[in-house]
């Protein structure tokens, strides 16, 4: 994984209106958990904001009043309507200990069934994991290359060492469609040869030939 290193401070007043006066002064209040104990501290809002708004996982090196610990962003909690940052959970992780991680999905290569004029569906922008820090990587790449159409890429497909995913197995990660211009092009094809099919061995249709007139007595 990536890492990055983040600094914050140590909180007192652990309460709303410490966390409000915070904000104000354009910090946002955050916890580690995980460790010994629980650490109430706050970083800048504008370092929050580069491990937050972005695609991206991260490990983290924090300090804070210069003891260091390595720690991942868990959850973001966001104002429902400005989206500014309200609060960051962190958790402490070691290296011999599994911790839990969204990771993000990266597509790669140019699927053949897109070529063909398919539509590409991806149903998952992160996968639920669970592994070691060695193993763990920065997304889980998913290479779509020889992927036709109708064909799909389920969790249980997915194969990454050391890593256990939690998403269900049978769900659709991605997959390549029929576009709805291919199916209305089978569709006319379809009608084209019914019509054909109505025609007489002349290749005259019943409706174009002429009626026979009954025959005169002598």
């Amino acid at each position: 994984m990536k890492t990055v290193s983040l600094s914050g401070s140590s909180r007192e007043n652990v309460g709303k209106k410490g966390a409000n006066i915070l904000r104000k002064d354009g910090s946002v209040p955050a916890v580690v958990y995980g460790g010994e104990k629980q650490i109430h501290f706050s970083v800048l809002e504008n370092e929050a904001k580069k491990l937050v708004f972005t695609p991206n996982v991260y490990l983290i090196e924090l300090e804070i009043d210069g003891k260091k610990s390595k720690v991942i962003l868990q959850e973001a909690q966001t104002h429902p309507v400005t989206d500014r940052i309200l609060h960051l959970d962190f958790l402490e992780i070691s290296d011999n200990k599994a911790f839990k991680l969204n990771l993000p999905v990266r597509l790669e290569g140019f699927s053949k069934g897109v070529r063909n004029g398919g539509n590409l569906s991806q149903n998952f922008r992160k996968l639920k994991v669970t592994g070691l820090l060695k193993d763990m990587p920065d997304a889980v790449k998913i290479d779509i290359t020889p992927l036709k159409i109708g064909d799909k890429i389920r969790v249980l497909d997915l194969n990454i060492p050391g890593l256990n995913f939690f998403d269900p197995e049978n769900a659709v990660v991605v997959g390549v469609q029929m576009a709805r211009a291919v199916v209305l092009e089978a569709e006319d094809e379809d009608e084209e040869e019914t019509t054909e099919g109505t025609e007489g061995s002349d290749g005259v249709s019943k409706e174009d030939k002429p009626s026979e007139e009954p025959k005169k007595d002598a």
